[in-house]
């Protein structure tokens, strides 16, 4: 008699899919959670890494643009102006970097069993999400070092928050489907990350940029998202370029579109490859 065969498959359509990201939503939780545990296991300061890492940058920026170049601060303290650019930052060069690699750390999973890789990537957004809301409490003592009370804009901080998880998954899964075909690219984003910390409003205003570049400026999609956050939390000062904003926000989501469609388009053969 011959024996039966069990053959695992994706969905037969593509609206399937989409279906399966929600049956496999356990293994989504059971990913990010791993990664979560896994990150600060073994670390003589755990979870504190998602403090200090953006305490240090926060210093040397105050100093160099804040004490040595005097650049303005919105009408808030500079430590602040700087944290409040570092947060959607690290969310977004920390979802970029482990998304770059989920993949790849995640082979032997891949290449045994079926369920949609989008949750792979996914997940490691999540995890950097983690860290962001760890260092959101490091601004809320800053802010009661400094007795600054936001204003009624921080309550839209929500959707800038969104934006900026938007931003990160769009750039991550462009990352993660590029690196197991090209596996060079895990030199190439630590470059990505390094200059765009520097190119992005993260240690200054982005009120600095003369007005006739302001508009170029806002072409980085990171621009108007940390212009958003600092919106949101700062007063005063604080002004929306809501037309490089309008420009960032479409980027973001074209970033996204484009990423899930790459992603989708490279996912066939991502057992092959890796």
């Amino acid at each position: 008699m011959k024996a039966k065969e069990l053959i695992i498959e994706p969905g037969r359509t593509e609206s399937q899919y989409w279906q399966d990201l929600w049956r496999y939503r356990e293994l989504f939780y059971f990913l990010a959670w791993r990664d979560i545990i896994v990150r600060y296991k073994q670390t003589i300061f755990g979870i504190l890494w998602a403090l200090i890492r953006p305490f240090v940058t926060m210093i040397v920026f105050t100093v160099v643009f804040g004490q040595l170049a005097k650049l303005p601060s919105e009408g808030a303290p500079y430590p602040i102006l700087v944290f409040a650019g570092m947060l959607p930052w690290q969310l977004f060069s920390s979802s970029l970097s482990q998304g770059g690699v989920s993949l790849i750390n995640n082979t032997e999973l891949i290449s045994k069993i079926y369920f949609p890789r989008l949750i792979v990537p996914a997940s490691s957004v999540i995890v950097s999400f983690v860290d962001f809301l760890v260092s959101g409490m490091m601004l809320l003592g800053l802010m009661a070092w400094y007795d600054f009370v936001p204003s009624w804009r921080i309550l839209t901080l929500p959707l800038f928050i969104l934006i900026a998880l938007l931003t990160s998954m769009g750039a991550g899964l462009w990352i993660a489907a590029l690196s197991v075909r090209y596996r060079d690219f895990s030199h190439v984003v630590p470059f990505i990350i390094q200059l765009g910390l520097y190119i992005s409003p993260v240690g200054f205003s982005s009120s600095v940029v003369p007005e006739k570049w302001r508009l170029l400026y806002s072409l980085n999609p990171m621009v108007g998202v940390i212009d958003g956050f600092r919106w949101a939390i700062l007063k005063g000062d604080a002004n929306l370029y809501w037309l490089g904003f309008s420009i960032s926000l479409a980027l973001v989501f074209l970033l996204l579109a484009s990423g899930i469609w790459f992603f989708r388009k490279m996912e066939r053969t991502f057992a092959d490859v890796i």
